[in-house]
């Protein structure tokens, strides 16, 4: 599914959507303006283009203990498909690896991560990052403070 195919209706959807994943479908099809069965099936239209990823709850890091946030810049030995693929599947291994991109420039990959605490994440770093076949370096940045926080697609 892509852009061209959805309509003012999906879009409104999707708005809706962002600013609240949990309301019924009856609430939704209120808010867009049609009736609830055909806001259904465009609704599961939408999830089995690939549209809707999912739905999630977002939860308060440090109050449950997970104080530190930290981005890992990682450069492989090689960037052949192989390599790549390998380690982009590595990462779906490792908890404390909360989102991954393959990125362009100085390093290979950018992982977004989250730990207890610094000596959890160090431990992680050393023992399971940095100790990785395929990785060559390995630049960390701890987070400060969070200054803005996941928003909705500007549709």
């Amino acid at each position: 599914m892509l852009r061209a195919e959805l309509d003012a209706i999906d879009f409104k959807i999707l708005k809706e959507l962002q600013r609240d994943g949990r309301m019924t479908n009856v609430e939704l099809s209120e808010r867009v303006g049609i009736s609830a069965p055909p806001c259904l099936r465009r609704v599961r239209k939408l999830e089995e283009g690939g549209i809707i990823l999912g739905y999630h709850a977002a939860l308060n890091g440090p109050k449950l203990g997970f104080d530190l946030v930290a981005f890992c810049m990682v450069g492989l030995k090689h960037q052949a498909e192989a390599d790549l693929k390998a380690f982009a599947a590595a990462t779906e291994d490792w908890p404390l690896v909360r989102q991954a991109w393959m990125v362009n420039g100085e390093s290979d990959f950018l992982l977004h991560c989250v730990a207890e605490n610094l000596t959890r994440f160090q431990d992680f770093v050393i023992e399971t990052l940095a100790a990785n076949e395929r990785v060559d370096t390995v630049r960390t940045l701890l987070t400060i403070r969070q200054v803005k926080r996941l928003t909705p697609l500007e549709l």
